[in-house]
């Protein structure tokens, strides 16, 4: 075993002078908050995931939140979320005021149970949200599946509900920006995707997030009045009046950004509406600009030091999420094991073990029912058994791209010894 002592932290963000240079760059220009650098972040965000559209925002809650905006949700509807997940997916449900429907996990795997989720539905559903955890893209053909099974129940609102004709898929995608799913970018497999540039993801803008949409009928003109106080303009797209909203939704309802408000002569606006703030900056986008020139050989790395930790850990009585396949390629964002057959206190322990000998380790995730605010709205864990046997012995190991070839070793010796050791 190798007992020279490391100091293995669990996520930090990897930053280069490119950021630096970026981030300088916002400064001397004079854009510090919404500008160049963040529509052109935008810009390149849709690119990368194939999609018509992105809007950048402060963070993946608001970008979660903006899609039961967009679409109309109202207090008598119905958002189904997994229990297995952080907060952020479920919390947006009590910001709009509708009420959020949690669907236990399936008996060995990270995903929802489908024929639950199926059950689950009612007339009242309005948005089913998967979790794309830890980067890995869940079975979309089997959401899909189960949306087509409950159409008839499904009770449209308003003109885009009605255009979707169906349950909305609004994925969380914060983790999975650079995930593959049988040849679609994670962000244009649901249609709605909501990603993270949070510190601790692959990509960081230090705070951030952006949304995504895919509609087939996104290029055609918006024909009808909308549920929306927002008129559509003559000719305006779907994609042009979806990306528009967002803009007035995030920036107060305010009809011009600052960077409209420059152009000569244009001082005058508008509140349209008694909004929210929750725009990217451009001092954020610069750092995701250079994120993104560099996030390829992160992926690299990534998926190279998952190869370690697979190859490792095979033969011990250890599960792990399988990030690569034939049909999918995850973003590698987190490395989650479950100790089979321990308790607990035993995977306690263990990350206590792992600290002593100076590598940070975390949780991924304790489930919704079992967290203060949730059992505040009727949520037990005793009604869902595989997400709560999912946590009590998950332990996740550092993956990032600090990380040397020697420190994957240490992690990796370490934590087969203390297993062993159990």
């Amino acid at each position: 075993m190798n007992t020279k002592l490391r100091n293995v932290p669990f996520s930090p963000p990897d930053m280069s002078e490119a950021e630096i240079s970026e981030v300088a760059d916002a400064l001397h220009s004079g854009w510090i908050t919404t500008g160049p650098k963040t529509k052109e972040f935008e810009h390149l965000i849709a690119l990368c995931c194939g999609t018509p559209q992105s809007v950048c925002l402060n963070s993946a809650t608001a970008a979660m939140e903006m899609v039961l905006r967009l679409i109309g949700v109202g207090p008598e509807d119905e958002v189904i979320v997994p229990a297995y997940t952080y907060t952020a997916t479920a919390s947006v449900t009590q910001h709009i005021g509708c009420r959020v429907v949690m669907v236990d996990s399936q008996p060995n795997g990270v995903e929802m149970d489908y024929d639950q989720l199926a059950d689950a539905i009612t007339e009242r559903t309005k948005v089913i949200c998967p979790v794309d955890l830890g980067g890995i893209v869940c079975d979309f053909d089997k959401v899909y599946s189960v949306v087509e099974t409950k159409k008839h129940l499904f009770r449209p609102a308003n003109e885009i509900q009605k255009r979707i004709g169906r349950i909305i898929v609004a994925a969380d995608d914060a983790h999975a920006f650079g995930a593959k799913w049988h040849g679609k970018m994670a962000g244009a497999i649901a249609d709605f995707s909501s990603f993270s540039f949070h510190a601790v993801k692959n990509l960081t803008t230090a705070e951030g997030g952006a949304l995504t949409w895919n509609f087939p009928f996104g290029e055609e003109a918006v024909r009808y009045d909308t549920w929306s106080t927002v008129p559509h303009i003559e000719g305006e797209t779907w994609n042009g009046y979806l990306y528009r909203l967002c803009q007035l939704y995030s920036l107060h309802g305010q009809n011009k950004d600052a960077l409209a408000k420059t152009q000569l002569g244009a001082w005058e606006y508008d509140i349209i509406g008694p909004w929210y703030k929750c725009n990217m900056t451009d001092i954020m986008a610069g750092i995701g600009l250079a994120q993104l020139k560099r996030y390829p050989e992160m992926l690299h790395r990534r998926r190279q030091i998952i190869g370690i930790y697979d190859a490792a850990l095979k033969d011990l009585p250890v599960a792990m999420l399988n990030h690569y396949g034939e049909n999918h390629s995850g973003s590698g964002h987190l490395y989650m094991t479950r100790l089979l057959g321990r308790s607990d206190e035993e995977r306690r322990a263990v990350i206590v073990k792992m600290a002593e000998r100076g590598i940070a380790c975390n949780v991924h995730y304790k489930p919704l029912p079992m967290m203060t605010a949730y059992k505040a709205l009727g949520f037990d864990i005793k009604d869902y058994p595989n997400a709560y046997n999912l946590f009590v012995n998950e332990v996740t190991l550092p993956l990032h791209t600090h990380l040397s070839d020697e420190d994957v070793e240490y992690v990796i010796t370490n934590y087969a010894d203390i297993i062993k050791s159990l």
